[in-house]
């Protein structure tokens, strides 16, 4: 080591203008440093060290392709086929499913859709109208140059709210029932990755959409294009897989995007279903029942001490117990009147109807047996299937104590909030009833620190 430093201070850089970094660059340092300072014993370990790496990192990135691949997001990925329109559909109908709309459409840029050559910078992919033709959708778009509201949401990277008069400033299309709109809501599909196109929901009436709807098309919106950049990268990650000369550095980097964007998606995924929550509860009426619920819920299954994966799915569960309720009409919650006979059944059926609309979410998939049973009973006297005791999902039974205990705290139209005391009393009278035994003595416990 003391050899090789003199040999540097013998160095004379006067010929180099005086710049010691030329001097340097002038030395081919990384032979110099090969010869005098790595033995061939050291730099043969290297070598195979390199060669061990890129086995472990192409099998790291496998894993995560196959943890974040199209089952494990939204299923909102670049228009790749003809068949890729179904999906695109689906949305549109759950969306104006949800935010009791008329009309919901999906445009996406033209770069993003291989299957179709057109004029128009933005194409249609997706509307909740039935029996659409895949040739008609593509018939339908707008280039980014036209003076209307969609394009302008796209240029601008911001919702476009209008009603009224004020709607004759966006391109609406006669042949898709569109001159009859009076309410618009256009919004980007934008990340700081760029802009992929436009959601536009549309009413036929000036009824305003309440500011948690907006909310919630603006975060599918958002997780809509980071599932597409996700879908990018693995298709990336898949080449540099395919390739044998591939270096440590490029699966390395590849592995730090891929983390990067795949923590982008996690965090909007959370958000996606608080803004549900939120959409299912303005619905409903009752406001934070939901987190409420959710947030008693995960704090049983800590205290049971369950996993942090079912502890995850369980929050989530509890935040979306009520999903189907925004699938109903507004009407039917603010309705003076007694409900009639049908009222009551869609009521009733409401946990049904959020199964139905999380079928179309895949990375919910995991979180539908506990709100498919969230309304057994222990002693099999429930719904849907009249499932008892221990066969009823755990998560279920943890979510039904909590939404009782909610329920039974919370102050309604027809009667004052119990206390703490007054609800334990209710829930142990019907425990081994209608509840589990060991989740009621639980929040006991848990509420009684």
């Amino acid at each position: 080591m003391t050899k090789a430093f003199s040999d540097l201070d013998m160095f004379d850089n006067s010929d180099m203008n005086n710049d010691p970094m030329e001097a340097i660059f002038e030395l081919n340092l990384g032979d110099f440093l090969t010869e005098h300072l790595i033995s061939k014993d050291l730099a043969s370990k290297i070598k195979t060290s390199v060669e061990d790496k890129i086995p472990r990192l192409k099998n790291q990135l496998k894993e995560l392709i196959s943890i974040y691949s199209l089952d494990n997001t939204l299923s909102l990925l670049g228009f790749s086929n003809d068949e890729d329109f179904v999906i695109y559909n689906s949305i549109a109908k759950t969306m104006k499913q949800m935010l009791d709309a008329d009309f919901c459409h999906i445009y996406l840029t033209k770069e993003n859709i291989k299957s179709v050559k057109t004029e128009n910078d933005l194409v249609m992919v997706g509307t909740s109208i039935e029996n659409t033709s895949l040739e008609k959708l593509h018939s339908f778009g707008f280039t980014l140059d036209e003076n209307c509201a969609q394009a302008q949401s796209f240029l601008e990277q911001r919702s476009f709210y209008i009603k009224g008069d004020d709607v004759k400033k966006a391109k609406l299309n006669p042949e898709l029932g569109e001159d009859q709109i009076k309410l618009l809501l256009c919004t980007p599909m934008s990340s700081n990755t760029g802009n992929v196109g436009v959601i536009c929901i549309e009413r036929m009436t000036t009824k305003d959409f309440l500011p948690e709807y907006i909310k919630l098309v603006e975060v599918t919106s958002r997780i809509f294009v980071t599932s597409m950049n996700l879908q990018k990268l693995i298709e990336q990650t898949q080449l540099l897989l395919d390739d044998e000369d591939v270096s440590p550095s490029e699966l390395t980097n590849m592995r730090a995007e891929l983390t990067a964007i795949i923590g982008d998606i996690s965090d909007e995924q959370q958000m996606f279903v608080e803004a549900l929550a939120d959409a299912a509860d303005t619905k409903g009426q009752h406001k934070a029942h939901c987190k409420k619920v959710a947030q008693t819920a995960r704090e049983i299954a800590r205290y049971l001490e369950l996993n942090e994966k079912t502890n995850d799915l369980i929050y989530y569960a509890g935040l979306l117990q009520n999903i189907g309720k925004v699938a109903l009409s507004e009407e039917l919650f603010t309705k003076k009147e007694k409900l009639s006979s049908d009222e009551w059944q869609k009521l009733r059926n409401h946990p049904n109807v959020g199964v139905s609309l999380l079928m179309n979410i895949n990375f919910l998939s995991e979180i539908i047996p506990y709100i498919h049973y969230h309304k057994e009973r222990w002693d099999g006297q429930g719904e849907p299937e009249g499932l008892k005791g221990n066969s009823i999902p755990f998560g279920s039974r943890i979510i039904a104590v909590s939404d009782a205990y909610q329920a039974l705290t919370s102050k309604r139209p027809y009667r004052e909030p119990m206390s703490h005391q007054d609800a334990i009393a209710v829930l142990e009278k019907e425990a081994g009833v209608k509840w589990d035994p060991i989740i009621v003595d639980a929040i006991e416990h848990l509420y009684n620190k």
